[in-house]
């Protein structure tokens, strides 16, 4: 059972590295669910020892219909990630009617070429996952991170059964999503190929003074004073639970 830490900090990284998981998903913007990760972060964990490195090109927050700039956007951030040695992207791209935008993404997986390829979960927003599956193998991905079309993936855990039955080797599929100590064991014993988690722990700003007037995105109620990062002692747990 290959594991992967979603990453959104420098401290991240480096738990995923003394921990022993196995590959890292780098992101920034957390609360967006996850976009294109800065630079420096990039080189930080392509200098880690041991893990293998998949980089989120995702332009921007909000939904996966992305014009012609945003696709050609994507193929330079993925020639970048190539530049700074990473193993793999992760990506996902679809059409006005919940299907996977096969040409689009078929594009950007020649782009690719030479680093393995990850169909992120904007697969678990399309109309029919059996037909997606299909499409996501199709453009030449090489594995799909899954909820199984429900919040967590231990809702959508019989679809996780059917898509992992269903890929057949053909493609690895990953789960995602609310992955946790509590349930490691019964999600990789659906078939899947891999977990994805974040271990996600939030913790309170060290600021003392705090302007209650201002939101930096403009939205009220967005936790200006909360950190997000990793808990390296869920990792641990949930790596102990699959060992």
């Amino acid at each position: 059972m290959t594991t992967e830490l979603c990453t959104y900090t420098r401290n991240a990284c480096d738990i995923a590295r003394r921990t022993g998981v196995e590959r890292i998903e780098l992101c920034a913007a957390p609360l967006e669910g996850g976009t294109t990760p800065s630079a420096g972060l990039i080189r930080y964990a392509r200098s880690l020892p041991g893990l293998r490195l998949s980089v989120m090109i995702r332009p921007r927050g909000g939904d996966f219909l992305y014009t012609d700039d945003e696709v050609a956007l994507m193929a330079e951030e993925i020639r970048l990630a190539r530049e700074y040695g990473a193993d793999g992207v992760v990506f996902g791209l679809l059409t006005p009617d919940g299907e996977v935008d096969e040409t689009r993404t078929a594009q950007l997986v020649r782009e690719a070429e030479g680093m393995e390829v990850t169909f992120h979960r904007a697969f678990d927003m399309t109309r029919d996952s059996r037909q997606a599956l299909e499409a996501v193998i199709r453009t030449g991905c090489r594995r799909v991170l899954t909820s199984g079309g429900r919040n967590t993936a231990q809702e959508g855990i019989e679809t996780l059964q059917a898509l992992a039955a269903q890929a057949a080797g053909r493609i690895e599929v990953m789960a995602g999503s609310g992955v946790g100590p509590s349930n490691a064991r019964l999600l990789a014993a659906t078939g899947v190929d891999a977990l994805h988690f974040s271990a996600r722990r939030e913790r309170e700003s060290g600021m003392r003074f705090r302007n209650p007037r201002v939101s930096m995105g403009g939205c009220a109620g967005v936790p200006e004073y909360t950190l997000t990062d990793a808990d390296e002692s869920v990792v641990r747990q949930i790596l102990a639970e699959l060992g």
